[in-house]
């Protein structure tokens, strides 16, 4: 009985394998030729992608706002998620910045300009990427105003912004390396 199931697992694999095998020989595609899908991107592609923003603002748009043009903005696209005061819940963007139990923008974030790029790139959920510069740098100033980083009528932009130095970033040690296995 032994030797009857050890047979019937080889053959089982075997005609696995010749299966795959036809399956792949009759797709007739090998990995070094193109899979005919998509197009090649344009620079138009490129640039609406190419969005990234330094610590020290490089990147950043042109525009501008402060955290009162940012209160309304806030509370009709993010107070759902985040509460009136920015305070809900684990999507907490506001608190106290000696509560490490509870992570927020104002005690976790390193730079104000990640903020402003998270906020560019990824909200509102339903249509990330939608708001105007204007918008996200008002935005940015109302959470930045919510933690008691600035006042409500400080307008940020390009120039302003980088120049927020956050509590948290002398947590952060900045990475320098320089490719290969180098890694402190």
């Amino acid at each position: 009985m032994f030797w009857s199931h050890h047979c019937r697992y080889r053959v089982t694999l075997a005609v696995l394998g010749w299966g795959l095998g036809a399956l792949t020989a009759a797709h007739g595609e090998s990995p070094s030729e193109p899979l005919s899908i998509g197009r090649p991107a344009s620079a138009a592609d490129i640039a609406r992608w190419d969005i990234d923003i330094g610590p020290d603002g490089t990147g950043l748009p042109d525009g501008g706002g402060t955290a009162l043009d940012g209160a309304p903005i806030f509370a009709a696209l993010c107070a759902d998620c985040h509460g009136p005061d920015g305070r809900r819940g684990r999507d907490r963007l506001a608190g106290p910045r000696d509560d490490q139990q509870r992570p927020n923008v104002g005690n976790r974030w390193p730079y104000t300009t990640t903020l402003f790029d998270y906020i560019r790139r990824a909200m509102p959920p339903a249509t990330p990427g939608s708001l105007s510069d204007t918008e996200v740098y008002a935005l940015t100033a109302h959470i930045l105003n919510l933690n008691a980083l600035i006042p409500a009528d400080r307008e940020l932009n390009a120039e302003t912004l980088p120049m927020i130095v956050m509590p948290a970033r002398a947590r952060f040690v900045p990475d320098n390396r320089r490719g290969g296995p180098e890694v402190r």
